[in-house]
């Protein structure tokens, strides 16, 4: 038994429905910390338009050069492979560059693959620039550390909200304008023009991003982790739990090999290896999580430097249920609402389209609750129950259904989902300030995690079951979030900082109820992810005495 000490109940919110109105008119303004806010989002808006500029394309491409539909799959599923290390890596790079430089690294980067994938006349050439760009659709991570740096704790929900909802419209934006773009040039090669433009665009704004913000305030220093190669821990604990949590991220390349390999495009051989090359990943990223993380596994951290990793796994796993099954269900709609309703193509993609712009709302809504309610961890817990009555209710969808309704259920579900989204991404920013990128790129790589098993579990399922399946796994979300600490300092309306631990004078931290404990990492499997001692007490209630728990 494992006995948790008394701890202080964690700072309220006081704000109101005067409070929420006044965030959301701020949010229109273009000074100070907002001018980064919108110019931020639109950085992403436009890696999104390059990340998802194949798509509007996808069967002219496959006429014109001849591609059969498992090599267009193919091409799909090259567009993310990519994405799900790369969040993770690019969350090392921003936590030690910087966002401006990373960000800005990634736009002008993004115009050499968008350039060949645009000239390509072959399918090993359209596959091999399609991989260089899923790393483009990484960008996400970096943004999100940007906006904490400007935004005080108490804000940092509704900010992360619209930096996220806006942004992440992107990819709707590429699907309604870039055709029109190619039918204005005309011709066979209208697609190729209209999607060299996106990458040409990307990489002048990332010029003019480069030169056009800052890292942080003036007079606020940038908190970089103190070790390098893979994510900082602080308990011995912890360690162990970073290295169950790098195992999905790996895996995940597996399925979407075997995945290319069921369609025949691969051969046997070619599996293999590159189920070696991903073993050979994973081996190389679990030494690293155990080499940089010695003090950790020492117990050198001091117990006011010391965060939940818990807390990570809760918001990762959450992620994977709300942006994973976003991703999944967006791509499954069209076919869905056209094969039960009869509707053509054009009719089934904006029926199915109302989904996805629910973005736009939702998330920084979910960002603005999180900011208002007065606890982070209920307002998750809130809208994974929503997640979870919208799927049920997808999962009753049929034939005898008004198309129309059917619509009505989506954006319902849809609210709960992409608010959700809102909700983990307020958390994130605060579990760690000098590790929230590579936190906030674990968190989004376990998305892309999660839409590739949904997606694979859509191979051999009915809609009915699919939805259900999500459903199932937003309840283990929610029975995972009881497990989630709730940050203190989350509604301070001072910027967030994290001082160097070696500084005797001491350290603020995310987490400044978190405290080591002697705890044995058999015990449970979720507490197993690091043995913290932490406050768990609740927000709306006086604090009390010891806890004990398994």
């Amino acid at each position: 038994m494992t006995t948790y000490p008394a701890a202080s109940a964690p700072e309220v919110s006081t704000a109101g429905p005067e409070s929420a109105a006044s965030r959301i008119k701020n949010i229109w303004q273009f000074t100070g910390k907002y001018r980064v806010l919108h110019l931020t989002w639109f950085a992403f808006f436009l890696s999104f338009v390059v990340w998802f500029n194949f798509a509007p394309f996808a069967n002219t491409i496959s006429e014109q050069l001849g591609l059969t539909d498992a090599q267009k799959g193919t091409i799909g599923l090259c567009n993310v492979a990519l994405t799900v290390p790369a969040r993770v890596f690019i969350g090392m790079a921003l936590d030690r560059w910087g966002p401006r430089r990373v960000y800005a690294t990634i736009l002008v980067f993004a115009v050499v693959p968008n350039t060949i994938f645009a000239l390509s006349s072959s399918f090993s050439t359209l596959v091999l620039s399609r991989l260089a760009l899923s790393i483009v659709g990484a960008g996400f991570v970096v943004g999100i550390r940007m906006v904490s740096e400007w935004f005080p704790p108490s804000e940092v929900g509704t900010a992360e909200g619209v930096y996220g909802g806006w942004g992440n419209f992107g990819s709707a934006a590429a699907a309604f304008t870039l055709p029109t773009v190619a039918a204005l040039f005309g011709g066979d090669d209208g697609w190729r023009y209209s999607i060299i433009i996106t990458g040409v665009i990307a990489a002048a704004y990332g010029l003019f991003y480069l030169r056009a913000v800052e890292d942080t305030p003036d007079g606020r220093q940038y908190a970089k982790p103190r070790r390098q190669g893979a994510l900082e821990v602080t308990s011995r604990n912890g360690v162990f739990g970073l290295a169950l949590l790098t195992i999905p991220i790996n895996a995940v390349l597996a399925v979407i090999a075997w995945r290319i390999w069921r369609a025949e495009v691969i051969n046997d051989v070619t599996l293999v290896v590159v189920l070696g090359l991903v073993a050979a990943m994973l081996i190389f990223q679990e030494l690293a999580v155990f080499r940089v993380n010695k003090p950790a596994l020492a117990n050198e951290y001091p117990k006011e430097d010391q965060y939940p990793v818990r807390s990570v796994a809760v918001l990762c796993f959450a992620y994977f249920a709300t942006f994973g099954s976003e991703l999944a269900v967006v791509s499954m709609l069209p076919s869905f609402f056209a094969d039960t309703w009869g509707l053509s193509t054009t009719v089934a993609g904006i029926a199915a389209s109302g989904f996805a712009f629910m973005n736009l709302a939702a998330r920084p809504t979910g960002g603005l609750l999180s900011d208002v309610l007065g606890s982070r961890k209920r307002t998750l817990t809130a809208l994974l129950i929503g997640l979870c009555v919208g799927y049920v209710l997808l999962s009753t969808m049929g034939a005898a259904w008004p198309w129309a309704l059917a619509i009505a259920a989506c954006m319902f579900c849809s609210f709960f989902v992409q608010a959700g989204e809102g909700a983990v991404y307020a958390i994130v920013p605060l579990v760690k300030k000098r590790v929230s990128g590579q936190i906030s790129g674990m968190a989004g790589a376990f998305g892309n995690v999660g839409a590739v098993t949904f997606l694979t579990i859509n191979l051999f399922v009915s809609p009915r079951v699919f939805f259900l399946t999500i459903a199932g796994t937003a309840i283990l979300a929610l029975a995972v979030s009881t497990f989630l600490v709730e940050p203190a300092n989350s509604f301070s309306k001072e910027l967030a900082t994290d001082k160097d631990p070696d500084d005797k004078s001491g350290s603020e931290s995310a987490h400044e109820s978190a405290s080591e404990s002697d705890g044995d990492i058999g015990q449970d499997p979720v507490l197993a992810l690091d043995d913290e001692v932490v406050d768990v007490t609740d927000p709306y209630e006086p604090a009390t005495t010891g806890v004990p728990t398994a």
